[in-house]
């Protein structure tokens, strides 16, 4: 599993606008599915997750 870990982080590393797009995405579908519930939460998660690949957040 460690060769996939260093792929996926050469990949987000390599196409930090598209991976931060893509979190973005998910978290929007995550607070549609719960309806708003815990949307601090989850923006707060993508905000993370953002600051953690390539050069942090592109997008916003």
């Amino acid at each position: 599993m460690g060769e996939f870990m260093n792929k996926a982080k050469d990949f987000a590393k390599k196409h930090d606008k598209q991976v931060d797009q893509a979190l973005e995405k998910g978290g929007q579908m995550a607070d549609k599915r719960t309806g708003g519930k815990y949307a601090d939460k989850i923006d707060k998660g993508v905000d993370r997750a953002q600051a953690r690949t390539g050069e942090g957040d592109q997008v916003r």
